[in-house]
């Protein structure tokens, strides 16, 4: 872990996690067998991320432990879990997170997804396990003036391949969420002191890859439900009338004080309320 990777509430942030499973999975297909999945480390492109987050992880020095398995391998992609988590001395474990994330072999001097090859297949069999189970599709979100974010690319972004890496997109979606929920509390004039949110889960489809350019790209999202103690919201990435990618983010109001999860302000409530209509209904 770096100091660096720490949120508001001195924890990990969820983004960050993303990039730690980045390098768990490339470093379990460089050290087993690199010959026959080297085209898996060098060439494969992320379709779904499911992310689950079930305790903060604090910063320390001690490091954090990730396994990884196959749960599914099909003809042209393949799906890996992740339990990310610190031993523990009675023989269990504190876990942080746990996750899939659904991968496709990609040709990228030819921009096109590829089959797997039966020596990739038979290297992955190894490391098959059972899957958890999964998230629900993510439906298509209604683009409101409410919802609307441009998100730029930075160059520091893309990867050699020229494509924004797959962990960037978890930022962009942060970055809109943020702004979202300013822009909610901005609008009612709401005193959010002592308000805090932490993310328990987040699915991303990725559809298009996103290329570096100076123009903005398009976030739209809206506030999809609203419970006692957490709300959903779920974006799309757009550019223009193609979506690039959908995301549905789990968010959960925080105490602080007591490290649980806690119902919000009645006023603060009345507000996401309010807003969630807004940014529910498509404009015309």
């Amino acid at each position: 872990m770096r100091w660096a990777d720490l949120d508001l509430l001195g924890h990990v942030n969820n983004v960050t996690y993303v990039d730690y499973l980045q390098e768990a999975r490339v470093d379990m297909l460089r050290t087993h067998d690199l010959r026959s999945t080297e085209g898996l480390v060098e060439g494969i492109v992320v379709a779904r991320h499911e992310v689950t987050y079930l305790a903060p992880l604090m910063f320390g020095f001690r490091p954090v432990s990730i396994e990884c398995w196959v749960t599914d391998i099909r003809a042209a992609s393949f799906t890996m879990a992740y339990e990310v988590f610190h031993p523990r001395d009675d023989g269990g474990r504190t876990v942080y997170l746990r996750a899939t994330t659904v991968l496709s072999p990609y040709v990228f001097a030819e921009e096109r997804p590829r089959r797997l090859t039966a020596e990739e297949k038979a290297v992955l069999e190894r490391f098959r396990e059972d899957a958890p189970p999964a998230s629900p599709q993510i439906l298509p979100v209604p683009h409101t003036e409410g919802g609307h974010y441009p998100v730029r690319v930075r160059f520091s972004d893309v990867d050699v391949y020229g494509h924004v890496n797959n962990v960037k997109y978890f930022e962009y979606l942060q970055e809109a969420r943020i702004w979202l929920v300013d822009q909610m509390v901005r609008d009612a004039g709401v005193d959010t002191a002592g308000v805090s949110v932490v993310v328990a889960q987040t699915d991303v489809d990725y559809k298009v890859p996103i290329l570096f350019r100076p123009e903005a790209y398009d976030v739209w999202s809206t506030i999809a439900h609203l419970g006692t103690k957490s709300m959903v919201i779920e974006s799309e990435i757009c550019d223009g009338e193609q979506v690039l990618a959908r995301a549905r983010v789990v968010m959960v109001f925080f105490d602080v004080a007591t490290q649980r999860s806690a119902a919000p302000p009645e006023e603060y409530r009345e507000v996401v309320e309010k807003y969630a209509a807004r940014t529910r209904v498509a404009s015309v």
